[in-house]
């Protein structure tokens, strides 16, 4: 699957400095109501539940926080590379820098499943999380994340 689909040049967004978790899902759910007309509320409620069940830190600095939310016509996704890590609770126990937001509408789970699958995979590449962190724009770091090399 090729991320361009759901994600747009100007939902990736680089060098933001959060100081918490909390901090970075409230900032995250803004962006997405911002873009999707969706109530903030209720993205970032979605959000911080998934997060309850287990966190959605897979490791090597990256974090890819997901959830359905109810009147999302078409998955929405957005890529954030942080300024300095941050603890997110990841599975090794290692700072998260490198974010990426998907959400989906609840009906469709199965192309929500193949993103996230896309997205783990292309994070778990020896090379693009270092990509991704060098990034000197958006639009490299976009390039980067939807090569489908």
């Amino acid at each position: 699957m090729n991320l361009s689909s759901v994600i747009a040049p100007q939902d990736v967004i680089l060098d933001l400095s959060v100081p918490t978790k909390a901090v970075l899902i409230r900032m995250l759910a803004t962006h997405a109501a911002a873009r999707t007309g969706l109530e903030e509320d209720v993205i970032h409620t979605a959000l911080m539940g998934r997060e309850k069940l287990g966190s959605t830190g897979i490791g090597n600095g990256v974090a890819i926080p997901h959830a359905p939310v109810a009147g999302l016509d078409a998955p929405f996704a957005t890529l954030v590379v942080l300024r300095k890590p941050i603890e997110f609770d990841a599975v090794d126990d290692l700072p998260v820098d490198i974010v990426f937001l998907l959400l989906s509408g609840r009906e469709r789970t199965s192309d929500y499943l193949k993103i996230l699958a896309a997205v783990a995979r292309k994070t778990r590449d020896e090379q693009v999380p270092g990509l991704l962190r060098r990034a000197h724009s958006p639009a490299e770091a976009f390039s980067t994340l939807t090569d489908s090399a």
